[in-house]
């Protein structure tokens, strides 16, 4: 099915498209600047049919999109495809560290709060859930940098700093496009622990924000699978109480937190649209908001099939997952 949703996915992001008028929708086919000018659009409206019918359209716009062409972005002066090359890597940085360690204490501090029902940690749990769901990240980013930057000069905001940067633009060879692995396959890894002292607050901010729901879903999660029968039945059997906790009951509590994590994670690779605006880290999210800002269609557009097709494959994975997690599911 993953192939006819992001199909299904695709005629509503195009029918969107169908908004604007020809000449903004004719950056969808174009590739390089020269093809911009107003003679070059005029020409590229009657190449590609864009006056016909949705359907002509959206063939001709997805047989594009296949060859790679997502269009021109104004915004970045380059193709779309470009743009999402360079500034994905910025963002993958991030969910690197964040996305491992939402999922790690979500899932420790729900176990521990279910299994202490009522108990200090449980109340410490709960009380952290509610203050990080309802803080906003950009209040938190914000924070963060008055005091580990502005007043303690630890952790400054943006993705590497200036003599970095200067260095990357000489003799320095983008093996993985990805700052930190290519520091150390340059043989700098003086470059990878920059990138790293710059990644310590957006990834503490996402941490705080993100972590707090999955610590509600696994506590509730967790509740509910310590108060099935089968929990009785292991215990009366003389089962210790830790192989009923962590073998039995987390094992079955993890299936709606799995598909949680998935469409976190997704979302979280989708771009931090509000973090890299706030520390000025220049990834995917923030380049999708300063297009969406100025209108441009092809960039919006580019980001939103991209978002669908993470999205989905995270639906895929999940399942799998969900065989594995569950014995019951492979069975049948």
């Amino acid at each position: 099915m993953l192939v006819f949703v992001i199909l299904g996915v695709s005629v509503l992001v195009f029918a969107v498209s169908m908004m604007f008028d020809p000449a903004q929708r004719a950056l969808l086919y174009v590739r390089n600047v020269q093809r911009t000018t107003d003679a070059a659009i005029r020409e590229t409206i009657r190449i590609y049919g864009l006056e016909d019918p949705f359907y002509l359209q959206y063939g001709r716009w997805m047989s594009q999109v296949l060859q790679g062409n997502l269009g021109w972005s104004p915004t970045a002066s380059q193709t779309v495809a470009d743009s999402i090359r360079t500034r994905w890597p910025y963002t993958f940085e991030i969910v690197l560290f964040a996305a491992p360690l939402i999922i790690f204490i979500g899932i420790y501090l729900g176990v521990q709060s279910a299994v202490h029902r009522d108990k200090p940690i449980d109340q410490a749990s709960r009380v952290f859930s509610v203050i990080g769901w309802s803080l906003p990240s950009f209040w938190v980013g914000m924070v963060l940098i008055a005091i580990f930057y502005g007043m303690l000069n630890w952790f400054p905001p943006g993705s590497a700093s200036p003599e970095v940067q200067v260095f990357m633009k000489g003799a320095f060879v983008r093996y993985t496009g990805i700052d930190l692995f290519d520091g150390l396959l340059n043989g700098q890894p003086w470059i990878t622990l920059d990138v790293l002292r710059h990644l310590v607050l957006p990834v503490v901010t996402i941490v705080t924000i993100d972590v707090a729901l999955l610590i509600r879903v696994m506590r509730s999660s967790m509740l509910e699978s310590l108060s099935k029968p089968y929990i009785t039945t292991a215990k009366a059997k003389g089962l210790s109480n830790k192989a009923v906790i962590y073998k039995h009951a987390r094992r079955n509590a993890l299936i709606p937190v799995a598909t949680l994590s998935g469409m976190l994670v997704a979302g979280l690779l989708g771009g931090l649209i509000i973090t890299e605006t706030v520390f000025g880290f220049g990834g995917l999210g923030q380049w999708a908001a300063g297009a969406a800002v100025q209108l441009d269609m092809p960039a919006v557009l580019g980001y939103a099939i991209l978002s669908a097709v993470m999205f989905v494959v995270a639906n895929l994975i999940v399942d799998i997952l969900y065989a594995y997690i569950d014995p019951r599911i492979r069975l049948d």
